[in-house]
Order: structure tokens, then C-alpha cells, then sequence
């Protein structure tokens, strides 16, 4: 079985979210209860030119993660998939673990912990597990006790 489609399709997925302002856009999305934003309040919070912006935006619509529609004058784009709010938990879980461990960097890892927290149960337990952490090495006993 050819997996190569799958890999470059994942690939380009990644590629998608490769620039601060797309993970901001959506983690933004993701917070919101209904994983919607107007285009306002995304250049409210990121800083962003409105015509930056907008090509952010795109580059997430091609890449099928966002969504939008228009009411009135106010463009408001939502998250294609809850999954993509897993998804920002997961990498900021490991991104915390990574810089509470053997690439311990506090000023970063005090920023990290500051951003708003993302929504969802399970990604949430990822989180606080990864939080709970400190070094690779500590868990590596807990792991290998597992069946």
C-alpha cells in the first residue's frame, strides 16, 4: 500500500499551520465556544494588517481548516473541525513538556504558561499531564511500568 499521499497530503497540512499568526488565528477560534471569530477580533488579537490578515485566512481556508461566512458587512470564520482544537492543545502540551525538561527555558516556559487556556476535556488532561511533568527522565520509570 502507497502511503505517500497521505504523508505529503499531512504535509501540506503542517505547512498550513507554519507561521505564529495561523496558530494564533486559531487558537483564538478554538477558545470561543462555538470555535467562531469575526475578522475583527482576529486583527484585534493578533496585530495583524488587515491585508496580512487576509492571506493568513486563506491560506488556512485552502488548507480546509477555517471556514467562512459573511453576515452583513462582518466576515466571521469558524474552525472546520473541533479536531483542530485538539490538535493546537496537543502541540502546546508538548511544547510546554519540552521547555520545562532537558530544554528548560524559563522565560519562554513562563509565557508558554500564560496564554489563554484552550478548551476541550481531554486535550485539557493532556495538558495538565504534560504540565505535570518536568524532566524526561522522570517519566520514563512511570512509562515503562505500563502494560
Amino acid at each position: 500500500m502507497d502511503t505517500q499521499p497521505l504523508y505529503a497530503i499531512k504535509a501540506e497540512l503542517f505547512k498550513s499551520l507554519a507561521h505564529p499568526v495561523r496558530i494564533q488565528v486559531l487558537e483564538v477560534l478554538a477558545a470561543d465556544a462555538d470555535l467562531t471569530a469575526p475578522v475583527s477580533r482576529l486583527q484585534t488579537v493578533t496585530g495583524s494588517e488587515p491585508s496580512a490578515l487576509s492571506q493568513h485566512l486563506a491560506v488556512l481556508k485552502r488548507a480546509g481548516v477555517v471556514e467562512a461566512t459573511r453576515s452583513g458587512n462582518a466576515v466571521h470564520y469558524r474552525l472546520t473541525e473541533p479536531l483542530v482544537a485538539e490538535l493546537l492543545v496537543v502541540a502546546r502540551a508538548f511544547l510546554l513538556h519540552r521547555l520545562a525538561g532537558r530544554d528548560a527555558d524559563a522565560d519562554r516556559l513562563a509565557a508558554a504558561r500564560r496564554l489563554p487556556a484552550l478548551p476541550g476535556a481531554s486535550a485539557r488532561a493532556v495538558l495538565e499531564a504534560a504540565l505535570a511533568r518536568t524532566t524526561p527522565a522522570e517519566t520514563a520509570p512511570a512509562e515503562a511500568a505500563r502494560p
